[in-house]
């Protein structure tokens, strides 16, 4: 093989970023949030420091290189294993370990830096108001988040026919985001709303790695019970 240009070397990485970004569905949700926190970041007041900054973004490109990491070796393993093997297997379950670990204290970055120094305290003062909140509220919200997905399967069901389970929305991803916000709004506790998240985001990745649901179904889901408990919350917040 003869040297490769710089050019052609570039050209050659950017098309293995986007072969990631095609195949792999965490390698595209990894770059979604990476976005989110980053433009999210220009909001901030007051802003990052710029040793916060680097450490954030440190942390983001390790994510996304380990993502790309795990994918190669998967990519060899199949090339040397056209068939089942044990200790392929577990070769690529280490890899995907690897993601894990990196994914959890990414998380740990996050919480550090951003959701503690900056949105704790808003979500506090925010949380203060609903404190009071009865179980009454909390029973009707989740009732309504469930008849609110009925309503749309119903409504999508026209041309596939009625599906309780799969189809759009995903009502598990619907009753999940509802949870978090009922549980994040009525103890207050930051702690709180992060481990709800997570165990929200868990439920909603399970549909999809169940193929029960599409990533579409899944977000629109958790979208539809995450605002509909809001919107509730915000009437009953009115109302007395």
């Amino acid at each position: 093989m003869k040297p490769r240009s710089f050019l052609e070397s570039f050209n050659s990485a950017v098309e293995g970023i986007i072969y990631v970004l095609k195949t792999q569905r965490n390698m595209r949700i990894h770059f979604i949030i990476a976005i989110i926190i980053l433009v999210g970041s220009l909001f901030l007041r007051p802003r990052l420091s710029p040793m916060e900054l680097m450490i954030l973004s440190f942390t983001i490109a390790l994510v996304l290189i380990t993502e790309m990491v795990n994918t190669a070796l998967e990519k060899t393993i199949d090339l040397m294993n056209d068939t089942y093997h044990p200790l392929a297997r577990i070769a690529k379950d280490i890899t995907a370990g690897t993601v894990l670990i990196v994914s959890v204290v990414a998380i740990v970055v996050g919480y550090l830096i951003l959701f503690r120094r900056y949105l704790a305290p808003g979500i506090e003062s925010a949380m203060a108001s609903v404190k009071a909140s009865s179980a009454h509220i909390t029973f009707v919200s989740l009732m309504v988040v469930v008849l609110v997905v009925i309503l749309f399967k119903a409504l999508a069901a026209r041309s596939s026919g009625f599906m309780l389970s799969g189809g759009m929305p995903s009502l598990h991803s619907a009753l999940a985001g509802a949870i978090w916000v009922v549980l994040s709004l009525i103890s207050g506790n930051p702690i709180v709303v992060v481990l709800a998240f997570i165990l929200a985001f868990f439920v909603a990745q399970s549909r999809i790695a169940k193929g029960i649901h599409s990533l579409r179904e899944v977000v629109f889901g958790a979208l539809l019970g995450t605002l509909t408990a809001l919107l509730i919350f915000q009437l009953f917040r009115r109302i007395i």
